[in-house]
């Protein structure tokens, strides 16, 4: 019980960030050992940069368009260093969303996943934003203006979207469900800043109101790997986005 109020503390001190940091710091201590162990390796990369992005509009089934110059060029630098690196050769199964900018990035940098076709499902998704896909950041904010906390991880934002609480109900519950159905494998997820998010939430027990601080702190292309020790989900790294100087 002292634990847990210390931990509740300290979650009410600390921003995300620092939490996030915290933990990263505390586990990185024992990379070595934790890769050793008979558990699942997690690892989840977010696509390169999207056409969305650059457009500012709101992409999800019907109106993805993939990644653009920029986001093809990190994606390509992922390559280069993992199949140089070798860091991720032991690759038994990867997943990916039906969005076709994690769809781009797993083809991209599939010679360094083993080449591996990446098993496409929804589950693995961005948070999906209903009636305003499509519309642009401007649009969406003018016809469905924010009352409050427009990050409330209970609030709908548009009709038929998503609430980030059922997002990470949804993907937390897949991220769980990796180390039963892949025991002592490693798994790589190529897919998006929300299912990183999603991971300090479900694995990492981050509160759930702080998810979305680290889904925008995820960067492009990068890497963050989780480990199963057999009792509980471990951090390896955050945010691992060497690669993109070669990017420029």
């Amino acid at each position: 019980m002292a634990n847990d109020d210390a931990r509740r503390s300290r979650c009410l001190t600390k921003g995300p960030y620092e939490l996030v940091r915290e933990v990263w710091i505390r586990e990185r201590r024992n990379v070595n050992d934790l890769r050793r162990q008979d558990g699942t390796r997690l690892v989840l990369i977010r696509h390169g940069e999207s056409e969305a992005q650059v457009h500012g509009f709101l992409s999800g089934h019907q109106t993805c368009r993939g990644l653009s110059e920029l986001g093809r060029a990190q994606v390509t630098a992922l390559r280069d260093r993992l199949v140089t690196t070798g860091e991720v050769n032991d690759v038994d199964v990867v997943y990916t969303s039906i969005l076709a900018r994690a769809i781009e990035t797993a083809e991209i940098i599939r010679p360094g996943l083993g080449n591996h076709e990446a098993v496409r499902e929804c589950t693995w998704c961005e948070i999906h934003s209903g009636d305003a896909e499509g519309l642009s950041w401007g649009q969406m904010k003018r016809r469905y203006p924010a009352a409050g906390n427009p990050d409330d991880p209970f609030r709908r934002w548009a009709p038929g979207a998503e609430t980030w609480a059922e997002f990470y109900l949804r993907s937390g519950a897949r991220l769980q469900l990796v180390a039963h159905e892949h025991p002592g494998q490693t798994v790589v997820v190529v897919g998006h800043g929300g299912i990183v998010g999603a991971s300090f939430i479900a694995l990492g027990s981050l509160p759930i109101d702080q998810g979305v601080a680290v889904t925008r702190e995820t960067v492009n292309s990068s890497i963050t790997e989780w480990q199963w020790t057999g009792t509980a989900w471990r951090l390896i790294r955050f945010n691992d986005a060497d690669h993109l100087e070669a990017a420029g």
